[in-house]
């Protein structure tokens, strides 16, 4: 995924001319603080609110950091002003906040076997570059749209999925080669409509829509 890390430095260094500051965690503090935000926040729906319609989620429980940081971000009004701005036709649509800045911890991978990168799958974007161990950007999403996978593209996949996740991947698609990688955290439980009118827009470079898709994001 794209790099989202593009000015965290400069903000880690001069917190106090940084918007929320109050939201950044320090690096070895992240688990800890999440947790027991987990505890105190248990919201496990949200939706995405656009000029096409909305987009609700479901957020797991099995990814507990994962779903408290979204929560937290929400709650503190990071997405009130959002836009999609990575566009992948048959792949995924990714977003994150127009205007608040950047922060620099990263919440730990929670990666699992039993959550896929399916068809409507909720999941966080990460730097890839210096970043061994998968953890997830604080703000940055996709949401996956993907392909089916027939015939000999299951056959590739049989040594790594179980026949009913197989059956997933023939049925509604998902891009399975992001597995392993990046953290699912959600899905998409109505609105996936919108997902498709989004992934046929026309983009540019770096596969940036052409006119700004923006959103805001509450919890239900």
């Amino acid at each position: 995924m794209r790099s989202v890390f593009f000015s965290v430095g400069i903000c880690w260094l001069m917190l106090s001319s940084c918007q929320n500051q109050n939201l950044e965690i320090p690096p070895n503090q992240v688990a800890k603080v999440l947790t027991e935000y987990g505890k105190e926040n248990p919201e496990t729906e949200a939706v995405i609110h656009t000029n096409k319609g909305d987009i609700h989620l479901r957020l797991f429980t099995e990814t507990p950091l994962h779903r408290a940081n979204f929560v937290r971000m929400i709650k503190a009004g990071h997405y009130k002003q959002g836009h999609f701005y990575r566009i992948i036709g048959s792949f995924m649509v990714q977003g994150g906040s127009e205007t608040e800045g950047k922060y620099r911890y990263l919440v730990p991978n929670e990666v699992s076997p039993e959550l896929l990168h399916k068809y409507g799958a909720l999941a966080m974007a990460h730097y890839d570059e210096g970043n061994p161990e998968n953890n997830s950007s604080a703000t940055e999403f996709y949401i996956v749209r993907g392909r089916r996978f027939l015939n000999e593209d299951l056959t590739d996949l049989a040594g790594k999925y179980s026949p009913e996740q197989l059956k997933i991947f023939e049925t509604i698609g998902g891009a399975p080669n992001l597995d392993g990688k990046y953290t699912v955290f959600g899905e998409v439980t109505k609105g996936m409509d919108i997902i498709e009118k989004f992934s046929e827009v026309r983009t540019r470079g770096e596969d940036e829509p052409e006119q700004k898709i923006r959103f805001s994001l509450e919890l239900k």
